[in-house]
């Protein structure tokens, strides 16, 4: 078994990996990540681990951000400080959790829920889909919902992030979504965009339609439009018709004057 820990901590990454020696004799420990960027630098470089023990509360913020950021299909146990209710989230999700510190007899047994888990043949999209519900349940609960800080973006055989504060607006053309910054650069991005539209802050970004997402700071000019529509002026420019449907104006309208 090759495991991946996600762990800021020195001290607990070494005391994780004896107990998880003395749990499972054969599980390899393959890599380390200490922060979601590393995590997610991490995840695509290699190919996906048989489980990820995984820390909640990371140096740069807590790790559900990795799933934002990067697609996980392997198993994930989670190694929690958090108060029992969080913990109620695990267990109705079939997910497992370790509370720290952590004992060798619950690793194990979290270890041995892994490959009854396998054994039943649960596919990995089906995993993935648990991950992701738990996720949003647990924000929800804890009222931790926490925006896309960032994108992780290839250009030119590099892998860029970048801030939201610099993107103006996303767009798609023929499925394919793509954002443009302040200065002008465009960049792929490989979410479609109703992905999009719920990893980002509706306070800073407005989906005017199905196309076009913009970011308060882009919209230099708006101006009615045939069909009780608006039409916006952005910046830098866009070359379609970047237009407010009908049944959206009245919410623009309020989305810019706040």
């Amino acid at each position: 078994m090759k495991v991946l820990i996600i762990e800021d901590e020195q001290l607990a990454v070494a005391k994780l990996t004896q107990t998880l020696n003395k749990a499972e004799p054969d599980a390899e420990v393959i890599g380390v990540a200490e922060s979601i960027a590393s995590s997610v630098k991490w995840l695509l470089e290699h190919e996906a681990p048989d489980l990820i023990l995984m820390d909640i509360e990371l140096a740069d913020g807590q790790s559900f951000a990795i799933f934002e950021q990067v697609e996980v299909t392997s198993p994930v146990i989670f190694t929690t400080s958090y108060d029992e209710y969080a913990l109620r989230a695990f267990k109705v999700n079939s997910i497992d959790y370790l509370l720290k510190p952590i004992q060798q007899n619950e690793l194990k047994a979290a270890l041995q829920k892994l490959q009854a888990l396998r054994s039943n043949s649960i596919k990995t999209d089906e995993q993935t889909l648990k991950i992701e519900k738990l996720v949003n349940q647990l924000q929800q609960q804890a009222g931790l919902k926490e925006y896309r800080k960032r994108f992780l973006v290839r250009h030119l055989q590099k892998l860029l992030s970048i801030e939201m504060e610099h993107i103006a607006y996303f767009y798609s053309e023929d499925r394919v979504s793509f954002f443009r910054t302040f200065d002008g650069q465009r960049y792929l991005v490989d979410y479609t965009m109703d992905e999009i539209e719920e990893m980002i802050d509706p306070k800073y970004f407005f989906r005017p339609g199905r196309a076009l997402i913009v970011a308060i700071g882009s919209v230099e000019q708006m101006e009615p439009y045939f069909g009780n529509r608006l039409a916006l002026r952005l910046k830098p420019g866009f070359d379609k018709e970047a237009l407010v449907s009908r049944e959206k104006v009245s919410d623009f309208k309020v989305w810019m004057g706040k």
